[in-house]
């Protein structure tokens, strides 16, 4: 995946919560156009680094682990600061409400202390019905096999 918004994941606890990791480094290509004197993270990157913690979230289920996993909603989303290379996002998501095959993700990106983006994300989840892999379960697969590398050494809270 080209664009990777996390570099670590501390703590998944499967249908519950995770804490995952960003630090914005200053060779990005991104950064050139935004902006060259004043680089940050674009607010969208921060918005998919939300999605993609929660995507793991989500995926970390049993019943969603294969299949497609899509962003419907994203909900009052709130920028309030800025992350410029050196600095890390702390990304911390948690289900607040599961019914079916959707999910209510209440995530925030902290930069220390401060909150820099939250919202509410509405996920909709879609199994592999037929059995057989396809494409986006091979997609699928990949990225979480390049993320179960940095979950080496992550807290995994089992029930």
């Amino acid at each position: 995946m080209r664009f990777l918004q996390l570099d670590k994941i501390t703590l998944l606890e499967p249908g519950a919560r995770i804490e995952a990791y960003r630090t914005l480094r200053a060779n990005e290509d991104y950064l050139q156009d935004h902006f060259p004197r004043f680089p940050v993270m674009p607010g969208v990157l921060m918005l998919e680094a939300l999605f993609q913690a929660a995507a793991i979230l989500v995926r970390a289920t049993e019943e969603y682990r294969s299949g497609l996993v899509l962003l419907r909603e994203a909900k009052n989303v709130k920028f309030a600061d800025f992350l410029q290379p050196g600095q890390t996002l702390k990304i911390s998501a948690q289900i607040v409400k599961a019914e079916g095959p959707q999910f209510v993700v209440k995530a925030t990106g902290f930069k220390g202390d401060t909150t820099a983006v939250s919202g509410r994300l509405i996920i909709d989840c879609q199994q592999n019905v037929d059995g057989h892999p396809d494409v986006i379960d091979q997609l699928a697969a990949k990225y979480i096999r390049d993320l179960a590398e940095q979950l080496q050494g992550a807290a995994i809270v089992r029930r």
